[in-house]
């Protein structure tokens, strides 16, 4: 692993600091999150018809690129209250790195980019991802200081790059349960992030984000508990009448423990180690987790393409 990051590290370290400072404000690092859209096409039983992913890889790609425009105008509408936050301090922005002229230059010219090349492949797909941009900017300058409502912009986030990947396929089997299922797991990660954060933050929380204010650990525990168990219902009843699973004689059941687990050990992390404010970090970071969602992920496969 030394071997391969060693070069890497070598040609990062020539691009100028600007540059990197951008690519920083991008985030990379959460464009995983953006793997959401290949639900359908696998779902759907399409993962190994060749010009449909390569439409899916596209609808990810534009994702990705609406995303990294979407943080860049996030960081600069929290810049100042990054600067109070113990970890965000850190960021391009907030520290300087980047320059503020450069971030609202690229802030303007990712989104017609994204647009211009979506209208090339798909006008479904253009108006899913202008919809997904036109949500996150809302969120950063308004929905995020709506108590409740934050946590549900941030899930349809989530279920619009499912979207994404439906709409540029031609799906025959697809079940809307999967939007269910999807949309739950969000509010679950996006709740338990709330709640680590006001841990966290503990004083300094309501300078960070306003709803603070209204959110205490009561409540956010209350709804972490209804969300962990219509993730869980959802999905066990997607894996029963979704079309695709019945038709494999339903062993898609074999992948509720492995989901069921995942949710536990998620929330093993958050009680008990204190972890969780950044989930997509903690996927990476906690073995156990990470390793049950690769053999769901696997036995998924096994069981819609091989069995």
């Amino acid at each position: 692993m030394d071997v391969v990051k060693a070069p890497l590290k070598s040609i990062w370290i020539t691009i100028p600091n600007p540059v990197r400072g951008l690519i920083r404000t991008m985030r990379p690092k959460q464009w995983p999150k953006n793997g959401f859209v290949f639900a359908g096409i696998m779902f759907d039983q399409q993962l190994d018809q060749s010009d449909s992913l390569a439409r899916v890889l596209f609808a990810f790609a534009m994702l990705c690129l609406a995303a990294g425009a979407i943080y860049i105008v996030n960081d600069l509408a929290d810049i100042e209250r990054d600067r109070v936050h113990p970890k965000k301090r850190r960021r391009a922005l907030p520290s300087g790195q980047l320059p503020v002229t450069w971030a609202k230059t690229a802030a303007v010219i990712l989104p017609v980019l994204v647009i211009g090349l979506s209208l090339l492949v798909s006008l479904s797909l253009t108006a899913v991802v202008a919809g997904y941009m036109a949500l996150q900017i809302a969120y950063s300058f308004w929905l995020k200081n709506i108590v409740i409502l934050d946590v549900f912009a941030l899930a349809a986030g989530f279920v619009l790059r499912v979207v994404a990947g439906v709409v540029v396929i031609d799906v025959t089997n697809f079940s809307p349960w999967l939007y269910v299922c999807v949309g739950l797991l969000a509010l679950f990660l996006a709740i338990g992030k709330r709640r680590q954060e006001l841990i966290m933050l503990a004083d300094d929380a309501q300078a960070y984000r306003a709803t603070y204010k209204d959110y205490n650990l009561p409540l956010l525990d209350d709804m972490l508990r209804m969300v962990t168990t219509g993730c869980v219902l959802t999905y066990t009843l997607y894996t029963i009448e979704a079309q695709t699973i019945r038709s494999n004689g339903y062993k898609m059941l074999l992948t509720v423990p492995f989901v069921l687990y995942g949710i536990f050990r998620y929330l093993y992390l958050i009680h008990v180690r204190g972890e969780g404010s950044a989930p997509d970090e903690l996927l990476f970071k906690d073995l156990p987790l990470l390793a049950t969602v690769a053999l769901w992920g696997l036995l998924d496969v096994v069981i819609l393409y091989i069995l």
